[in-house]
């Protein structure tokens, strides 16, 4: 059994705050994704938990162990990061043994776990290529293939797909899931600015910002019900309008009444903490709707929004329709359409009320 904690960990860099108070736990066979802009600390805190940087307080565990400071290949992790770094004068099966020899490994287990990290990762045909005779994935598979060999508890992973086209990108997060259900006892910590890289690979998506962990939940939890406007806007792409609590429930927007989740008045909808159904603020107050675009609709129906159409994208098997409702920009995502509307037309929206969520007006860089 392995995992990792984070135990208010903090780093600076030449007085500069580069991680703030972190406490975070990755259960064992856990995959946890820190998803953030640059510099939001997220490549920091996986840099802390390989050693290659040293936190000005707090402590790090791995296995429950405090490994706060211990060297680097002390730690019995591996690590898989952005641009490979595979060694060019040494073919495949030297690169993945690397990490082996450096630990003095028998040649005989070496033999064995080469040639197990290679099948593992579909790269057994290519033991004897050079790196330079290799495609980016390929390139990709062989630094995992490293990691592997060394059988940790622990893998570390620094935006490994971030240099890979679409298309390999997709190859890859399937792989990458496939070794997690092969590897159940392993712990992953995946760090990522990409949302679809953490929707479909993590148990648990935790979201950084300015140095701080913002929010952490499942996928599903962070993408349904957000908790804060930053987190709605970074994990999938969403519809934030500003809107009154009212008094007697539900919500306006622009003068517009609207019916959703969480204010008096929608049955079968729990209260928030404080005063019931309103997160944050008193009725009468501030707050802010979320809907997510592919909740939105065209025409007339429940919670409808009159506006003018600005844009459409093409997306293939969907369009993209922006309208300007009330000086606002609103978005819906719907299947392709065969007449899409043309830019200044009329547009009514609508979506229901079960698929919006209240928050906090402002939340999200607290």
């Amino acid at each position: 059994m392995t995992g990792i904690r984070f135990d208010s960990v903090s780093v600076a860099y030449d007085g500069t705050t580069v991680l703030d108070s972190l406490d975070l736990t990755v259960e064992p066979g856990e995959v946890v994704a820190l998803l953030g802009p640059s510099g939001s600390g997220k490549t920091t805190a996986l840099r802390a938990v390989a050693g290659f940087v040293r936190p000005f307080s707090g402590r790090v565990f791995i296995d429950g162990r405090d490994v706060t400071g211990l060297a680097p290949h002390r730690r019995g992790v591996g690590m898989v990061v952005q641009q490979y770094a595979l060694f060019p004068h040494l073919r495949v099966d030297a690169n993945v043994a690397f990490g082996l020899k450096a630990r003095r490994t028998p040649r005989a287990t070496v033999a064995e776990r080469v040639a197990e990290a290679l099948e593992m990762t579909g790269m057994s045909a290519y033991a004897r290529r050079y790196p330079r005779e290799l495609s980016g994935g390929q390139q990709q598979r062989v630094a995992i293939a490293r990691a592997l060999a060394i059988r940790p508890g622990v893998l570390l992973l620094d935006e490994p797909l971030s240099a890979l086209d679409a298309r390999l990108r997709s190859d890859m997060l399937a792989e990458l899931a496939r070794l997690h259900r092969e590897l159940p006892s392993v712990s992953m910590l995946y760090v990522t600015h990409d949302q679809a890289e953490a929707l479909t690979l993590a148990d648990r998506i935790a979201v950084m910002d300015r140095a701080r962990l913002r929010d952490c939940g499942t996928p599903r939890e962070l993408y349904r019900s957000p908790r804060t406007e930053f987190t709605a806007s970074f994990v999938g792409s969403a519809n934030l309008l500003p809107v009154t609590v009212a008094d007697g429930g539900g919500v306006s927007f622009e003068g517009t009444p609207l019916s959703v989740p969480g204010v008096p008045g929608v049955p079968g909808v729990p209260g928030v903490p404080g005063v019931p159904g309103v997160p944050g603020g008193l009725p009468g107050g501030a707050a802010t709707l979320c809907v997510r675009p592919h909740m939105v609709g065209l025409g007339d129906g429940p919670n409808a929004l009159r506006g003018t159409v600005s844009e459409v994208q093409w997306r293939g098997a969907t369009h993209r329709v922006y309208a300007e409702v009330s000086g606002h920009r609103v978005c819906a995502d719907v299947l392709e359409l065969r007449e899409p509307p043309a830019p200044g037309a009329p547009v009514t929206l609508h979506f229901a009320p079960e698929d919006a969520v209240l928050l906090p007006a402002g939340a999200g860089h607290a």
